[in-house]
């Protein structure tokens, strides 16, 4: 065999090969994308530079005129959490136990310059020099993000901010510093540690300032402790101290069941079951449900 026909049969099995192994040959068939919503380009003014929106709609917004409640998302990347809270919306519909909802992911970039505040103790200062930058990341959110999506969907007026670790610290930021940019915060595991707890210790005061009336706020924690656990309880001290008309608070505990890395997705939907709950109906159980019952006749 000459060394031309031994290359090109080398050449041959690799490429047959690579078709056996191919996931669009053999057993798998051609397949089709699975779409499960709409992503986003918008250039932004605020932030220089263009921003990824990933939207997730009710399988019914197409054929109707309903409008919606939306839950804003951070981290909400399309390899960051959309997907799992966007499933959350989806369940939401198919079981009509809460309300459904618009999705709408915020992709995140850079994480610790978003979502944190400038801080002031020099420890902060050094370690994380890129930081700082919430109240930029907020005014995106509200000038840009929200109008955005209002003009492009049909949308309520109430909408929610959800986030967690580092995105929970800034949904509670918002909530006592620009409480009137959404109606609905839902902070996971938020990450209080932040700037040796200046937040929370400025928890009290803070709250004082905002227009809280018709605000709902749901906060838990997992097994973090420490200065995580120290923060928390800072902001929870703050909320029993505090009262006004129409504003309402929960926290749940979880320091026993959850851990830093397993927390979110239940608890986010606890949240949206506790903030959008819908009533079932009353009536009694189906037969094949009632031990011994007979059938209804069919006639």
């Amino acid at each position: 065999m000459d060394v031309a026909r031994s290359i090109m049969l080398f050449i041959t099995s690799a490429l047959l090969a690579a078709l056996a192994f191919s996931p669009v040959a053999g057993a798998h068939g051609s397949g089709a994308p699975i779409v499960i919503g709409t992503s986003h380009l918008i250039k932004s003014r605020v932030l220089g530079d263009l921003r990824e929106l990933n939207v997730w709609a009710p399988a019914g917004y197409a054929n109707g005129n309903e409008k919606y409640a939306v839950l804003y998302v951070l981290d909400g990347g399309l390899d960051q959490d959309f997907h799992h809270i966007a499933g959350l919306g989806q369940l939401g519909e198919l079981s009509g136990t809460f309300e459904t909802l618009i999705v709408v992911g915020v992709r995140s970039y850079n994480r610790q310059r978003e979502f944190t505040r400038p801080p002031r103790d020099p420890r902060f200062v050094r370690a994380f020099p890129h930081s700082g930058g919430a109240a930029t990341f907020r005014s995106f959110l509200t000038d840009e993000v929200v109008p955005f999506i209002d003009a492009h969907y049909r949308t309520a007026p109430r909408r929610a901010l959800m986030g967690e670790s580092l995105a929970g610290l800034f949904v509670v930021d918002t909530l006592l510093t620009s409480a009137e940019s959404f109606d609905d915060y839902i902070a996971v595991s938020p990450s209080l540690w932040w700037d040796a707890r200046a937040l929370t210790r400025q928890a009290p005061s803070l709250l004082q300032r905002q227009k809280l009336g018709n605000r709902r706020l749901y906060l838990t924690m997992a097994n973090e402790g420490g200065v995580m656990q120290a923060g928390m309880d800072d902001l929870i001290a703050a909320l029993k101290g505090f009262a006004v008309p129409g504003f309402s608070w929960r926290f749940v505990d979880r320091s026993t069941s959850e851990t830093h890395a397993t927390i979110y997705h239940a608890s986010a939907l606890d949240a949206l079951r506790s903030f959008y709950h819908l009533p079932q109906p009353d009536g009694p159980l189906p037969w094949f449900m009632i031990e011994g019952a007979e059938p209804p006749v069919v006639k």
